[in-house]
């Protein structure tokens, strides 16, 4: 009798920390500084946990270090916004089944005075080559993001090598202390629109140009390769990046605004 009792006793403790794992189930989604500072995850990330009862732990990086994370096999599920370097991601097999998910764009901001005139043009490029040819600092993000990969890429085609001009200054840092280190010297810096709409300590910024076409800001997603790393989970996994691209998911974030402004713009269901 007292045999079936153990027996008893160890099958329940069994059966309930089966259940205590089952409810603690959880993902690590690597992504960027601007999904989580803009406030987004805080918004969409109850809603799909409350459903599916997954828990979301996000590691906020730049993209470069939010993919390297994923190379290393220490996340899930990896949500960036640098095609480029995605692609180079996926050729090289660390990453399986990459969608789009959503957009929004770059922008320049800067003092309101606009020493250097950026505000004179629409053409991104030409705004680059009259911030190097002026005196106001310009903070680069300088972490190997998605936008400091963009904001280098503009340098390149204004023909302008930032690092040999005095006025260039790196934060190394995510967007949020990359724009208080702009407001307190009243400095230049490449945007994401989501960040800048959530971003409070404004000072004197302002945006000083908007609306190019090559500001376009496309965001991807992609589970962690399996077969690179076994433990990745991905069933767990592919339910996140199942819902963040169904109708309802791209609902969530379309619904996501500040001061009735939508930060981001749902892109899986192109043409669905």
């Amino acid at each position: 009798m007292a045999y079936r009792f153990r027996q008893l006793i160890v099958f329940l403790c069994l059966t309930l920390t089966a259940g205590l794992a089952a409810a603690e189930e959880f993902i690590v989604l690597a992504s960027t500084t601007s999904t989580e500072q803009s406030g987004l995850f805080g918004f969409i990330l109850p809603r799909f946990e409350a459903q599916t009862g997954i828990k979301v732990k996000v590691v906020a990086l730049g993209t470069g270090q939010a993919l390297d994370t994923g190379r290393r096999g220490d996340a899930d599920v990896v949500l960036v916004h640098d095609r480029p370097a995605e692609d180079k991601f996926m050729a090289e097999g660390w990453g399986v089944d990459r969608r789009d998910v959503m957009y929004n764009d770059f922008i320049i901001v800067g003092p309101k005075a606009d020493p250097s005139k950026v505000k004179q043009t629409q053409d991104v490029v030409e705004a680059f080559r009259r911030l190097a040819a002026a005196t106001a600092p310009f903070i680069s993000r300088g972490d190997k993001s998605g936008t400091h990969s963009a904001e280098l890429r503009f340098w390149k085609d204004a023909g302008v090598d930032p690092k040999a001009w005095s006025g260039y200054k790196e934060a190394g840092a995510g967007m949020g202390p990359t724009l208080n280190m702009s407001a307190a010297v009243g400095g230049y810096t490449l945007a994401d629109r989501g960040t800048w709409l959530s971003f409070k300590n404004r000072q004197d910024l302002e945006i000083v140009l908007a609306g190019d076409k090559r500001l376009f800001n496309p965001y991807g997603v992609m589970l962690v390769n399996p077969a690179k790393h076994p433990h990745v989970k991905q069933q767990a996994g592919m339910k996140f990046i199942e819902w963040i691209t169904s109708r309802e998911g791209q609902d969530v974030i379309a619904a996501y605004k500040i001061n009735g402004e939508q930060l981001f713009f749902p892109d899986a269901q192109k043409g669905g």
